[in-house]
């Protein structure tokens, strides 16, 4: 069979492989118990502050944070701070991430995940990767996150970093068509 010439021009293949992450980025599948009753997910089992599912890293602190329907919260971004995030699996995020180290290996590569829509997971966000969500669902997005260094205002510690939530372009953000 032959496409029209405007089918030719505009034919693409799509990309079932994974995408690429920036260094250090890992997701963790954590196991979600389901019966008739309901559903269980282990978040974290925690020796002296350090998480087992994720080697190195000692949490110091936990956040829960609600993005509102449609609501984009964006970029941050850490020199010294990793972030854990668990989005439930009754939510839908859309996470966005920005390599801005200079110098490593994956500079400027862009990263978009759904996290929750069914799945327990985490994401480890290492210094240096600028990252924000998207709320996908008709509902408040939750995140609950594990931090290694507790805020802090004060400008002299600060390590809250924000660029534009269109730093990565606007597009970035928009659901996919396809």
């Amino acid at each position: 069979m032959d496409l029209t010439a405007d089918a030719k021009r505009a034919f693409s293949l799509q990309s079932y492989g994974p995408a690429p992450r920036p260094e250090g980025v890992q997701i963790v599948d954590l196991p979600r118990h389901v019966d008739d009753s309901g559903a269980l997910t282990e978040l974290a089992r925690l020796e002296a502050g350090a998480l087992r599912s994720l080697p190195g890293f000692t949490a110091q602190q936990v956040t829960y944070s609600e993005l509102a329907p449609g609501a984009i919260k964006a970029f941050h971004v850490h020199v010294r701070q990793t972030d854990v995030w668990f989005v439930p699996p009754s939510d839908r995020l859309l996470c966005v991430l920005v390599d801005v180290r200079k110098g490593s290996k994956t500079e400027g590569v862009r990263s978009r995940i759904v996290l929750g829509d069914g799945q327990s997971r985490l994401i480890r966000i290492p210094p240096g990767v600028a990252h924000g969500a998207r709320n996908l669902a008709a509902g408040p997005g939750r995140v609950i996150y594990f931090t290694d260094l507790c805020f802090t205002p004060d400008p002299a510690t600060c390590d809250e970093g924000r660029l534009p939530w269109d730093f990565a372009g606007a597009e970035v953000w928009d659901v996919s068509h396809g």
